[in-house]
């Protein structure tokens, strides 16, 4: 027969057990945020639901394509779907990649691009209630357009005619040439502001912000070469 102090003592540990076999450790939904799965393909953009609450949603990308793919969610600015949220990029036919990005209430577009070029083949996302502002729209907004580049070692195009004091910009180049290549950006001053280097036959890209006018310089240098330049218009 158990004494009365060993038998307070089990009825304790009892009750503990009881508690954190009803407690559990599993994430709640709202911790643990949305999820959507996009399909990716040649001449399509599906995504498995239309509609999530505010707050962390998680994009699985599966590319069913033929060519890589990038997927990238776009907000609303001046009526329509420039800004740039998150991008998730170089994702191979057959292969899968995620992006998780923290969107509040409002519209939005998925666009999946095919060969990772053009404004991408979009749908719509609804993202219902308020929740917190995205980072896109604080300090930390990402970037406002891109300039797709490329070269073939012989030239860079795709540069365009000009740019906005104030612009974040992601520069992106593709290079086709024979060899690697290096992307650097220098502003009005000639101070070298970014710098990438990119693999044949690969894209790399850089985000700047162009915080002065003046004639901005996008550089591709190779070794033993001479350097590629444009120049890039700031007003």
């Amino acid at each position: 027969m158990l004494s009365p102090r060993r038998a307070t003592l089990a009825l304790l540990l009892a009750f503990a057990s009881v508690l954190a076999s009803c407690g559990g450790d599993e994430p709640t939904g709202d911790s643990a945020g949305a999820s959507v799965a996009v399909t990716a393909t040649d001449d399509s953009c599906e995504l498995d639901r239309s509609e999530v609450p505010s707050g962390q949603t998680m994009f699985t990308v599966t590319n069913d394509g033929s060519s890589v793919t990038e997927v990238y969610v776009y907000g609303e600015e001046g009526g329509e779907y420039t800004r740039v949220i998150s991008e998730v990029e170089n994702i191979g036919p057959g292969t899968s990649r995620d992006m998780q990005v923290d969107l509040s209430g409002g519209t939005y577009e998925v666009a999946c691009k095919p060969g990772q070029t053009g404004d991408g083949i979009r749908t719509e996302l609804t993202v219902t209630g308020d929740g917190e502002e995205t980072a896109s729209e604080g300090e930390d907004r990402g970037y406002d357009r891109e300039i797709e580049l490329a070269t073939d070692g012989t030239a860079i195009t795709g540069l365009g005619d000009g740019a906005e004091t104030g612009e974040r910009i992601e520069f992106k180049l593709t290079n086709n040439a024979d060899g690697p290549r290096i992307l650097e950006i220098k502003d009005p001053t000639g101070a070298v502001v970014a710098e990438i280097e990119v693999e044949m036959g690969e894209t790399g890209e850089t985000i700047v912000e162009l915080d002065q006018a003046g004639t901005w310089q996008v550089i591709v240098e190779g070794e033993g070469l001479d350097d590629l330049v444009s120049e890039l218009e700031v007003s």
